[in-house]
């Protein structure tokens, strides 16, 4: 603003100034009444069509026993519902991914409001033997090489980060915790992969099933997401180092995912094209699962 504009903007108006909390006039806008009735009808039809929709979807999903009384013979019973299912959960998929934004960051919380963490591997906890052979491998890299670090070289090369996040699990509870550990982005730049990678495959071979059985664990994320600032390959928790039961000695926290995105004890990394195969999305659940 010019030295002139300021003086004039301190010239009085003749007009009596608005307070800062005193409720300000309402604009008046202006609105072609042709424009304003073509798109009052657009809405309307646009509203009728969902309401169909979604009625017709809710008759879909109804018990066949109900839809028989109500008159409907057809059998919509599965893998017809299942389809529809699926092709429902995908579109909420499409959306979630749609308004992704690097830029919105998940409440962060004080030490005081953080909860407790239940253990929640899908199986047995593992032995915590494996500890001292762990390596993280990286595949998929634009040196064309296969890449293993240890702990120690993950903890020396790369800056720790803290941040204080709500973890939110597909079953309906959450946890506020300190989370400490080097930024997936920081990874990334220094490992870069291909040009082509759009994904990641995050795997932890140290996965049980509930009988103490070996079953790996794999989950697919976007690389958009594995770049966000939030994005953690977590070594501490609470202000300790990882234990077994939270994944030691390497976690993923993605605070803007569900809890299932976030494998415990990764063993292997690998940057690929196409999108992944996912544990979870095979056995019915949503591939994306952002919140």
């Amino acid at each position: 603003m010019s030295s002139e504009e300021k003086d004039n903007s301190l010239q009085p108006t003749g007009k009596k100034p608005h307070g800062f909390f005193e409720e300000q006039p309402l604009p008046v806008i202006e609105e072609d009444p042709l424009a304003l009735r073509h798109r009052t009808r657009r809405d309307v039809l646009l509203f009728g069509i969902g309401a169909l929709a979604a009625l017709a979807g809710g008759g879909f999903l109804l018990p066949q026993q109900t839809l028989s009384r109500m008159g409907m013979r057809r059998n919509v019973d599965s893998p017809a519902k299942e389809w529809f299912l699926n092709k429902a959960l995908r579109i909420d998929d499409d959306v979630a991914e749609a308004l992704y934004s690097v830029n919105r960051m998940v409440p962060t919380y004080t030490k005081s409001q953080i909860t407790p963490l239940k253990n929640n591997y899908n199986g047995a906890t593992p032995d915590p033997v494996y500890i001292s052979r762990w390596t993280l491998t990286l595949d998929g890299l634009a040196s064309g090489l296969s890449i293993s670090l240890d702990i120690q070289n993950l903890l020396t090369r790369f800056s720790v980060h803290e941040q204080i996040t709500r973890l939110v699990c597909v079953e309906g509870w959450s946890a506020i915790a300190w989370w400490a550990g080097l930024r997936f982005d920081d990874l990334l730049r220094a490992y870069p992969p291909t040009s082509q990678a759009k994904w990641a495959r995050v795997e932890s071979s140290v996965n049980l099933d509930a009988s103490g059985n070996p079953a790996p664990y794999f989950m697919s994320l976007d690389l958009a997401t594995a770049r966000h600032p939030q994005t953690l390959l977590a070594t501490h928790l609470n202000g300790q180092p990882l234990t077994v039961d939270h994944g030691a000695p390497l976690r993923l926290l993605v605070p803007v995912k569900l809890g299932l995105k976030n494998v415990k004890a990764i063993t292997r990394i690998t940057y690929v094209a196409e999108e992944p195969r996912d544990y979870w999305a095979e056995r019915g659940y949503s591939r994306y699962d952002g919140i």
